[in-house]
C-alpha cells in the first residue's frame, strides 16, 4: 500500500502541474479578458493611461512569465537584465506600447526613462503554490483571492452538505427497493420517476419552484390559504416578511429565515441527485443479485434481509463509491447553475461571475483547488475500494 501511494501521489503531482499549464494557457488565449471594455475605448484614453492598465494586469509580459510568477511567485517584483532593472509588465525590455521612435521592440530598447511613470512596480503575488492567489481584479477588484473564496466557501458546504445528507438518505433505500421488488409497480413507478428527473436540466426545477412557490404563490393561495410563498434566493433576508396565515412574520437573519432560503436550492440538489444515484444503486443491485455467492446465501437458509444488507449491499455499493467521493469538489466547487438560479452566495455563483466579468484570477484560482480536491477524491475512492472488498490489494 506504501509503495501504492507513493506512486499515486507522484501521478496526482504530474496531473495537477499539467492541468494547472493548460488551464492558464486557455485562459490567456481566450477571447476577452480584463481589457475588454477598455479595447473598445481606446480612442478616449491615452497611451500612458492603457500603459498602466496593461502594467496593472501584467499583460506585457510573456505568458510563461506570467505563469511562473502566477505558479511560485518568480521572478518576484521588477526583473533585473543586464544590470538594468525592468518592471516585471516588460517582457525582456520590450514595452510592447512604444512607438519605433520612442525606442520599442525588444532589441533595442531606450524607452527606460520614462518607465517608472507608465509602469508603477507591482509585486507578484507568492504563488498559488504558496497559497497566494493574487488579488481580484474585476468581482471585487483589488481584494485577495482567497479571502473571497473563503468567504464564500461555507455558504457552498452547507448547500452541499444538507443536500448530499438528504440524497444518500433517500436514495440508498429507495434503489435497493426497487432492485429487490424488479418489475413490481412500485419499480416502475420509480423508474418513471427518476428518468424524469435525471433528464430535465437543474435550472428547470429550480425555475419551476420559483415560479410556483414565489410568483403564483399569491394566486395559489386564493385557493389553498396554507399555500407557503418561499423566498426565491440569496441566503437570507433583508426585511421581514410573510411566508403564509399560519405562521408568524419571519425576521432576516433568523434560524427560520436561513430554513427557508434553504429549502427551494436544497430540495432541486436532492432531486437531481436522487434521481441519479438510485438508478445507479439500482443497477449495481441486480447485478449483484444474480451472482452465485447470493443465491448461495438464500440456499443456505439465511434471512432475506441478511442476504440483502451483508452480501449483496456491500458489493454493490462498490462501484457506488465512485460518484459519492467524486462528491468531494462539489464541496468547494459548489452547483454552479442551482446557485446561479437562486443567487446564492456560495462558490458556484462566484465562479459564474469570474468568468462572465472576466476575472482570471478567481476563475484559475477555482479550477485550481477543484483539481486538486478531484484527483484526491480520486485516490480516496481508491482506498475505500479496498476497505469495502477485502479482495482488492494495491502493491
Amino acid at each position: 500500500m506504501t509503495a501504492y501511494l507513493i506512486r499515486r501521489l507522484f501521478q496526482m503531482t504530474i496531473v495537477i502541474f499539467g492541468v494547472s499549464i493548460f488551464m492558464f494557457f486557455l485562459f490567456n488565449i481566450a477571447p476577452g479578458g480584463p481589457l475588454t471594455g477598455l479595447q473598445q475605448q481606446q480612442r478616449r484614453i491615452t497611451p500612458e493611461e492603457r500603459a498602466r492598465i496593461r502594467a496593472q494586469y501584467e499583460l506585457d509580459l510573456y505568458w510563461p512569465v506570467r505563469y511562473t510568477r502566477w505558479l511560485v511567485g518568480w521572478p518576484q517584483g521588477p526583473l533585473v537584465i543586464n544590470g538594468q532593472e525592468f518592471l516585471a509588465t516588460v517582457p525582456m525590455g520590450c514595452y510592447l506600447e512604444a512607438t519605433p521612435e520612442q525606442g520599442g521592440g525588444c532589441a533595442d530598447y531606450v524607452y527606460l526613462g520614462e518607465m517608472p511613470q507608465l509602469h508603477p512596480a507591482i509585486k507578484s503575488s507568492r504563488g498559488i503554490l504558496f497559497g497566494d492567489f493574487g488579488p481580484s481584479t474585476v468581482v471585487q477588484a483589488g481584494q485577495p483571492v482567497w479571502d473571497l473564496l473563503t468567504s464564500r466557501l461555507w455558504a457552498t458546504v452547507e448547500l452541499q452538505v444538507i443536500s448530499l445528507a438528504l440524497a444518500l438518505i433517500i436514495a440508498i433505500p429507495l434503489g435497493i427497493y426497487s432492485a429487490v421488488h424488479q418489475y413490481s409497480k412500485f419499480d416502475y413507478s420509480f423508474t418513471t420517476a427518476a428518468f424524469i428527473g435525471s433528464s430535465m436540466p437543474t435550472f428547470f426545477f429550480g425555475l419551476m419552484f420559483i415560479l410556483i412557490f414565489t410568483i403564483l404563490a399569491g394566486q395559489i393561495q386564493d385557493m389553498w390559504a396554507w399555500w407557503p410563498t418561499l423566498p426565491p434566493g440569496l441566503r437570507e433576508a433583508v426585511r421581514p416578511y410573510d411566508v403564509a396565515s399560519w405562521l408568524t412574520r419571519v425576521q432576516p437573519g433568523s434560524p427560520l429565515d436561513r430554513f427557508l432560503h434553504l429549502l427551494m436550492p436544497v430540495t432541486v440538489l436532492t432531486i437531481v441527485s436522487v434521481a441519479a444515484w438510485s438508478r445507479f444503486l439500482r443497477s449495481s443491485m441486480l447485478e449483484v443479485l444474480r451472482q452465485d455467492y447470493v443465491r448461495t446465501a438464500r440456499a443456505k437458509g439465511l434471512v432475506e434481509r441478511l442476504v440483502i444488507n451483508k452480501h449483496a449491499l456491500r458489493n454493490a455499493l462498490i462501484p457506488f463509491i465512485t460518484i459519492i467521493v467524486l462528491q468531494i469538489p462539489l464541496f468547494f466547487a459548489g452547483a454552479i447553475v442551482t446557485e446561479t438560479v437562486f443567487a446564492w452566495p456560495g462558490m458556484g455563483r462566484l465562479f459564474f461571475d469570474a468568468l462572465n466579468r472576466s476575472d482570471y484570477n478567481i476563475a484559475l484560482a477555482f479550477i485550481y483547488v477543484t483539481t486538486i480536491l478531484t484527483v484526491v477524491a480520486t485516490l480516496l475512492g481508491d482506498i475505500l475500494y479496498s476497505i469495502v472488498d477485502p479482495r482488492i490489494r494495491y502493491s
